[in-house]
């Protein structure tokens, strides 16, 4: 016997904006959605379609049915529903720093949530959220929307959102090929130089109060990063070229989206002339590359 269907729409994140590696994330106006019927059988019927959709599996290791699984666990209901009917439309690119396999878990907990009633708070879905992804900076904005700061606190996270006092838009430049979070997280050093560390910290800070604040003036110097970028650029041709590229345009900085190899520009004018400008630099490196310019989400997962 089946239950009611639930479809859900899960907005695309940009993690670290910059200074925040691993704590900062926002929530951009692309979106996969995600329709769910939770059955009684031992069945499993998954179709997807949009974006990355010939490399995603639709078996058991699809990340969306594990991640409804791992509610259903928790709500003690794995026993009373075996299988769903899982339907999947991607606008957010695969594996290109945009949150793309946080979206996927976050729609099927979301999707899940809403099918049993809701007995889980955003909270709750923020925690399994985190078990299943390792950390909370691409989850908590898909959850709750707007810019968010994440931290993990004894094993639990903890998340604040706000919506910045800036009319900003996000210019995303897509360059045409993958890179796996796996791969460049390998290239990461295991120990950072103190001074790299407190760069970092009082940028992200600086960054944090300018948009708390909507003040412009200081998000011209708070873009910058010591802890990733320096070690991931290697593996993005082009890429502070791009940056220079997107600051002349008129943008108040630039930096990896997420892992890469996504990068962002954040601008309050001129948002079409620094995507422009982004996608040339990446060509003057032989990269094929397109632009998109998002708003931020202030919603977060929601059910339509």
């Amino acid at each position: 016997m089946e239950v009611r269907s639930v479809k859900v729409r899960v907005p695309g994140t940009s993690a670290n904006c910059g200074p925040g590696f691993d704590c900062l994330g926002v929530a951009c106006t692309i979106y996969n959605e995600l329709e769910l019927t939770l059955l009684e059988e031992e069945r499993l019927d998954i179709e997807i379609t949009g974006d990355g959709a010939e490399n995603i599996p639709v078996d058991e290791r699809n990340i969306v049915w594990r991640s409804i699984q791992k509610l259903l666990e928790r709500a003690g209901k794995a026993q009373e529903y075996k299988g769903a009917v899982i339907r999947m439309d991607n606008g957010v690119p695969l594996s290109r720093g945009l949150g793309s396999s946080a979206t996927a878990i976050v729609g099927g907990l979301k999707a899940a949530n809403e099918c049993l009633g809701n007995p889980f708070t955003n909270r709750d879905l923020l925690q399994l959220a985190t078990e299943i992804e390792g950390h909370p900076d691409n989850v908590a904005p898909a959850i709750f929307g707007g810019f968010t700061i994440s931290i993990v606190r004894n094993g639990k996270p903890e998340c604040f959102s706000l919506m910045p006092k800036l009319p900003l838009k996000l210019v995303v430049t897509v360059p045409d090929f993958f890179l796996p979070t796996k791969a460049a997280r390998a290239v990461l050093p295991a120990e950072v130089p103190m001074k790299d560390a407190v760069f970092n910290i009082g940028r992200a800070a600086m960054l944090t109060a300018a948009l708390c604040k909507g003040n412009k003036s200081f998000l011209r110097s708070v873009f910058d990063d010591a802890l990733h970028q320096p070690y991931r650029a290697k593996l993005i041709p082009g890429m502070y070229d791009v940056f220079k590229a997107a600051r002349a345009a008129g943008a108040l900085g630039a930096s990896m989206s997420g892992a890469g190899p996504c990068l962002i520009a954040f601008t309050v004018e001129n948002a079409d002339a620094v995507g422009m400008a982004m996608r040339d630099a990446f060509a003057k490196n032989n990269v094929k590359s397109q632009y998109h310019v998002f708003d931020i989400d202030g919603t977060g997962a929601t059910v339509i």
